[in-house]
């Protein structure tokens, strides 16, 4: 996780893009030795290689920091690349297998459950979304795969992580599309964990960062679709929502303004930008809140986040509107955004997990 402090230095990075791919090389290679296991060294090189390669080209376009786009048109992603197998976890008992969704696509999903579970007993089901702001990461990755297993084991609960297309070469809206066709496949019950062992009347949709946004907009559409399954509730972990319009740090943190803005422009490069309805859940042409469809919802945000103001403004809306379910919202105090992602053994994101898992699990007065 890039803190504060490297965002504000991009602008001197872009001075000179060499210094940049070194500077970017040597925070990726950190970050991966702080987060990945020794064993996995050397794939530290190899990124570094792929790193010092893409100074050879001609960048066109500069992601900061996931990935580049060259002048001949190839694209190379900078981290969020890597990936590892589904099967049982030794620290949190829990069992993860892959499935396809749509062979014609290649949509995929990674479906989780307790390793130790009695016949007939069924468990709240969580269609789970990633973060990556739509550019990045998949359900195998380490670092999202270690999330869920943790989710899975506190909450004691069946998973599905969906591992939708990423843009840009899926351009929005098909990691909406793809979503909506995992919770279509989640519900006809073809997969036997699912059929099995799930318990459709605790249905919730839970995401970090892009994939909050996910969840955000598959609660409208299931309700106006009438959906037979109702989604009980959604979790959203430092929702990515924006707007033209700046709150909060976003006035005075330029730097990592200009990056959310150019990171959005580049996956939704509509003629409204940032006022898009799909990132901006209050702006013209957006659906009310009053017609989310769900029963409850819980937002977390991180004090040091720039998108924290925004999930604050959601909830904050979402309560004195029409809806008639109920909200909370937690914040993390000193932390930024999805730190849970690659800080999963710290205080604070164990108690963000035991929040989230004592939310789906709560009982109805």
């Amino acid at each position: 996780q890039l803190s504060s402090r490297c965002f504000r230095r991009k602008k001197r990075f872009l001075c000179n893009r060499e210094v940049l791919y070194w500077r970017s090389a040597f925070i990726i290679i950190t970050l991966l030795q702080l987060y990945l296991p020794n064993g996995n060294n050397n794939k530290h090189l190899r990124l570094f290689s792929s790193l010092m390669e893409a100074t050879k080209k001609q960048v066109s376009l500069e992601l900061f920091p996931w990935l580049v786009v060259h002048s001949d048109g190839s694209l190379e992603r900078l981290g969020g690349t890597e990936v590892c197998p589904p099967g049982l976890d030794p620290e949190t008992k829990v069992l993860s297998k892959d499935i396809i969704i749509d062979h014609k696509t290649g949509l995929s999903a990674r479906i989780y459950r307790p390793d130790s579970i009695q016949p007939g007993q069924k468990l709240p089901l969580v269609l789970y979304f990633h973060g990556g702001a739509f550019l990045i990461a998949s359900a195998s990755f380490p670092n999202y795969h270690t999330s869920v297993n943790k989710l899975v084991g506190e909450a004691n609960i069946i998973a599905v992580s969906v591992s939708y297309r990423l843009a840009p070469e899926h351009p929005l809206p098909t990691a909406y599309e793809d979503s909506w066709n995992a919770l279509q496949e989640i519900k006809a019950g073809n997969e036997p964990w699912i059929n099995d062992y799930a318990d459709f009347e605790r249905f919730f949709l839970v995401g970090d960062s892009a994939g909050a946004n996910i969840s955000h907009h598959l609660a409208f559409r299931a309700k106006q679709s009438n959906q037979t399954v109702k989604i009980k509730g959604i979790g959203m972990i430092h929702p990515y929502f924006w707007g033209t319009q700046p709150i909060g740090s976003e006035i005075t943190d330029e730097a990592r303004k200009q990056m959310v803005d150019g990171w959005w422009r580049f996956v939704s490069p509509s003629e409204k930008g940032s006022d898009d309805p799909w990132i901006n859940p209050f702006a013209d042409g957006s659906p009310d809140l009053e017609g989310l469809g769900c029963e409850r919802v819980m937002i977390t945000v991180a004090e040091k986040d720039i998108l924290s103001e925004r999930g604050k403004m959601y909830y904050e809306r979402l309560v004195k509107s029409k809806w008639r379910g109920k909200a909370e919202i937690m914040e993390t105090k000193e932390k930024d955004h999805v730190f849970h992602i690659f800080e999963p053994d710290c205080d604070e994101a164990m108690e963000m997990v035991r929040r989230l898992a004592l939310f789906i699990n709560q009982v109805d007065a």
